[in-house]
């Protein structure tokens, strides 16, 4: 498979890419900084210099053009101020699957917050965040040209990965290893059956690939 992963030097998404490029798959990832291309090379990803807040749609749809999928795991950061939740958060994830449709890449992931919802109350910084995480979600999911899973991760850890998860439409609160979770995308990606669902991610005691296949109803 070919992967475009928006957000390409993120922690989750550098961990995708190391486990995409060990099984085979050919794998992109899009950055701001030119910095960051050789932290991608040595994942095994190709390196895409793109900023997804200037960027037009035809740009993004050019980096998408023969990918098998394409996965959202872009974010402003936590030190980043409101107006950049909007831009990024919400704004680079309808312009990323904007330009999806646009390539005619049907196979579309999110990687979303436990908690998003566009009608989320509160002033804070991370309440704007939910706000954002939450309508870019809505948006995705009205997108008929799209097989579209969303993943929402618990509380993210940088604990080693045990590779055993629970992974369901609604989990309840909980931590989950960034590594766990980019196990997770890595078979979700490849599982066209999971399209259409909304899905929480916490730490647990069922082995990845078992998780994956039951919540796609095999």
């Amino acid at each position: 498979m070919r992967i475009v992963i928006a957000g390409g030097h993120g922690q989750i998404a550098l961990r995708l890419e190391r486990l995409l490029a060990a099984r085979g798959d050919e794998v992109a990832g899009i950055i701001r900084a030119p910095g960051q291309a050789d932290d991608l090379r040595a994942a095994g990803a190709e390196p895409v210099v793109l900023d997804l807040e200037s960027a037009s749609p035809e740009e993004v749809e050019a980096c998408l053009r023969g990918a098998d999928a394409a996965v959202f795991a872009a974010g402003a950061g936590p030190g980043s101020g409101t107006a950049r939740k909007e831009t990024v958060d919400k704004g680079a994830a309808v312009l990323f699957a904007d330009a999806a449709v646009r390539a005619g890449v049907r196979r579309f992931l999110v990687v979303s917050s436990m908690g998003a919802d566009p009608a989320h109350a509160g002033d804070e910084v991370f309440d704007v965040y939910l706000r954002a995480k939450g309508a870019a979600d809505a948006y995705v999911t009205r997108q008929e040209a799209l097989d579209w899973t969303v993943l929402r991760p618990g509380s993210l850890t940088d604990e080693p990965g045990t590779g055993l998860v629970n992974l369901a439409a609604h989990t309840g609160r909980g931590p989950v290893s960034r590594d766990d979770v980019a196990a997770v995308l890595a078979d979700l990606v490849e599982s066209s059956a999971t399209a259409g669902l909304t899905l929480e991610l916490i730490a647990g005691s069922t082995p990845v690939a078992v998780a994956v296949k039951a919540v796609a109803g095999g």
